[in-house]
């Protein structure tokens, strides 16, 4: 819908519009994994957003309501110039283009991961999650249940006997179990490097007051934060620290981790008694449930929304899987199981119809 003659000529309808300016143009910004779609303009010096969210497919009422809370706890995320939500058009702040993904290497991660932590820190101390829904056990064996689906069944062409169910509905309840013990905050739910960008913290719009400069908010900017829950602490760390698109030695990884753990604790947001391996458990499984999801979510958005890229990062979440649950005994058999339907399969490949 957000690529039809007719949506295109309204959105840019729109933004002219509301900028004042009969002449400016739009270029494509970002994709989405949604039917969201994000377009830079140029306007008297300076740029912005053209966030399209076709109310009937992608409501951006949450995106706002998620966006008002993270602002309200001083987190810098993209300050609201305009809004039609009839139609599905916001104009917010650009936060430019410098993805952490493009930015991350061996000499710079240390630094940009401080950063991201720092921002993780202050969002799960700081933002107000009264009235969010629940990261509760019925969604998450919701999201868990989309890779027996879409990898197994759509993208291998396996069908789950009754024994497999056994072994993945055991591993499941392990992941679950882990899940729901860890204390509660808020859960961006895609915390990594594609959704934080490191920004010129010179200046920045004041949110709510178009045309008002202030000293800037702090980088990273946080974007795509709409599906925001309360649920496990570890999420967003594991989400930002065993990231799809980009891997770090597990040395290095878990030194992060338990760096992050004695901030937790000096914030009073873990118990004094979660010790080092209790919180790597912690970090471990739900980043597994995590990836097992998007084993899932990255067939389905190939074989049903037709984004066959997704494919090429399958192989780097299937090695996350196989590596974190080789180490716990409990999931032996769901490593093996996995192992056998994949075999030799190249899962970059996309299954024949």
């Amino acid at each position: 819908m957000t690529h039809t003659p007719e949506r295109a000529a309204s959105r840019l309808a729109w933004t002219r519009q509301i900028l004042g300016d009969a002449t400016l143009m739009l270029e494509p910004a970002s994709a989405d994994a949604s039917f969201r779609s994000y377009w830079r303009t140029h306007h008297e010096g300076r740029s912005w957003i053209v966030m399209d969210s076709p109310p009937t497919q992608e409501n951006p009422q949450p995106w706002l309501e998620i966006g008002a809370r993270l602002s309200a706890a001083g987190l810098h995320v993209p300050a609201v110039r305009a809004q039609d939500l009839q139609q599905g058009f916001l104009l917010i702040e650009d936060l430019g283009s410098q993805l952490y993904l493009a930015a991350l290497d061996d000499a710079t991660v240390d630094a940009l991961y401080d950063d991201a932590m720092n921002a993780l820190l202050h969002m799960q101390r700081d933002v107000d999650v009264t009235g969010m829904q629940p990261y509760d056990r019925a969604f998450l064996q919701l999201e868990l249940e989309i890779m027996p689906e879409w990898l197994l069944g759509r993208h291998l062409g396996h069908t789950p006997t009754c024994g497999d169910w056994d072994v993945l509905e055991a591993a499941f309840t392990v992941l679950l179990h882990n899940a729901l013990e860890q204390p509660r905050c808020f859960v961006h739910r895609d915390y990594h490097s594609r959704n934080l960008l490191v920004v010129d913290t010179d200046e920045t719009e004041v949110p709510g007051n178009p045309g008002i400069i202030a000293p800037g908010l702090s980088s990273p900017g946080i974007i795509d934060f709409q599906g925001a829950l309360v649920g496990p602490i570890a999420y967003d760390l594991a989400s930002l620290l065993r990231d799809c698109y980009i891997v770090w030695d597990r040395q290095r990884v878990e030194a992060w981790a338990e760096s992050y753990r004695l901030r937790l604790r000096d914030a009073d947001l873990i118990d004094t008694a979660v010790d080092r391996e209790r919180f790597l458990r912690w970090f471990d499984l739900i980043g597994l449930q995590r990836h097992i999801k998007v084993l899932g979510l990255f067939c389905r958005l190939c074989y049903r929304d037709g984004k066959q890229a997704y494919l090429d990062d399958l192989p780097r979440v299937y090695d996350y899987v196989i590596d974190v649950a080789g180490g716990y005994p409990e999931l032996a058999d769901f490593v093996a199981l996995l192992q056998r339907c994949v075999g030799d399969r190249d899962l970059t490949r996309k299954l024949a119809a």
